[in-house]
């Protein structure tokens, strides 16, 4: 068995060296670990009783470049965590990384023969662990690839996701089903580009792990997709909580390099085989999340409401060509974005100009004041409804432009 060769070579390297040693997966998931010679602290103890270290360990870990290493380095304690120093070598094969060797060595004290037997370990643990790698990768990749088949726009595309998934025996059956999108915006730095995948999976995982609810999920590009059946609506309070979940373990392994925003989907009856309606609302949702500062990242498809169609606009196709002539002249002519914001505000709130008014701590003479301005710069009347609608239509378009533009 995998597990019993891995627990050979970590036990007699841990022997050899005398310290705590552990074998994680490229996600920081422990796969096995020695005993402890009274070097262990939290995030080790947790990572053994949990077969889990914390997003915000594993995010730390991964925030120094493991998944680029090949060779062995430290990581840096973090007292917040109650984690000490280690020693981290990368299991590869043929340049694939396998796992994390991790030596805890809070002093630095672990002697060059030490860490020459941690590189022989790795050596020994690679050739063990690739087969069953690429057995399982072989699986994932297929099941979700099934999934992202069933959850396309296309009918055709569809079936072939579902005639995969009923193979394999995993077509969830129930008569309702929505689907959450997380969604990673700004452009992490180029030395943590593959962390997004594994936070995104670290996140997604997590959230299946509700055994409550019949969960599949996927990758696509930036964007996580979860699927989740069940024999009733599931309550929006219970679908915003599973999103606050994913966002919370995503972010935190992210460490700041990027933000993550969640999309919910309204839930369709009909089961899996109409779930892509609601994957095309969640995926909208999500593109709106990003464009909404504060709050937090998580919108349902239903709060909003009539401009919701915007939000499924294809990303190539947001230019300024689709803004409004006048809304254009208005942004050119406004570098601040002091009166942009203004009107944003003033639309927002349904032409009240007290409620405006409040909403920006402004005098209302002020108010008045920019908002006679804003209607010399576009030339419409901001009293006629018709030119409120073209410009509101307008603002939101532009604000589904920013993010789109950033990533």
């Amino acid at each position: 068995m995998l597990g019993s060769r891995l627990q050979d070579v970590v036990d007699e390297l841990a022997e050899r060296i005398g310290r705590s040693v552990a074998v994680n997966d490229p996600r920081v998931r422990i796969l096995c670990a020695s005993r402890h010679f009274g070097d262990e602290d939290r995030v080790r103890v947790r990572a053994v009783l949990q077969r889990d270290a914390g997003s915000a360990a594993a995010g730390h870990i991964l925030a120094q470049g493991v998944d680029r290493w090949t060779e062995p380095g430290v990581i840096p304690p973090r007292e917040d965590l109650g984690m000490r120093a280690r020693l981290c070598a990368p299991i590869r094969w043929r340049h694939q990384l396998l796992g994390l060797l991790v030596v805890i060595d809070p002093d630095g004290s672990l002697s060059p023969a030490g860490v020459h037997a941690v590189r022989e370990a790795t050596r020994a643990l690679a050739p063990l662990m690739y087969g069953d790698f690429t057995a399982r990768d072989t699986e994932r990749v297929a099941r979700e690839e099934a999934v992202r088949q069933l959850l396309s726009p296309s009918a055709t595309v569809r079936e072939a996701g579902r005639d995969a998934l009923a193979r394999g025996g995993r077509l969830p059956s129930a008569r309702w089903a929505g689907v959450t999108v997380a969604r990673v915006v700004g452009d992490p730095p180029a030395d943590r580009a593959g962390a997004v995948e594994v936070a995104l999976r670290t996140g997604l995982e997590r959230v299946a792990g509700d055994r409550a609810l019949r969960t599949e999920f996927c990758l696509d590009g930036p964007l996580g997709l979860l699927l989740t059946c069940s024999d009733r609506p599931v309550p929006q309070e219970r679908l915003r909580a599973r999103a606050a979940v994913l966002l919370e373990q995503v972010r935190s392994v992210l460490n700041g390099s990027a933000e993550c925003v969640a999309g919910i989907g309204e839930t369709v009856e009909g089961g899996a085989e109409q779930a892509w309606m609601s994957c095309e609302q969640a995926t909208g949702a999500a593109r709106a999340a990003a464009t909404r500062p504060g709050g937090d990242g998580v919108v349902h498809w239903a709060e909003l409401g009539a401009l919701a169609p915007l939000s499924l606009i294809p990303p190539d196709r947001l230019t300024p060509a689709l803004l409004p002539a006048p809304l254009r002249a208005l942004l050119a002519r406004d570098p601040s974005g002091r009166l942009v914001d203004t009107l944003t505000a003033y639309l927002d709130h349904g032409g009240s100009a007290p409620r405006t008014a409040h909403a920006l701590h402004l005098h209302r003479t002020s108010l008045y004041y920019r908002l006679q301005r804003i209607a010399e710069l576009t030339g419409l009347d901001l009293a006629d409804g018709d030119n409120r609608l073209t410009l509101h239509l307008g603002l939101r378009l532009h604000a589904l432009m920013r993010p789109a533009g950033r990533g």
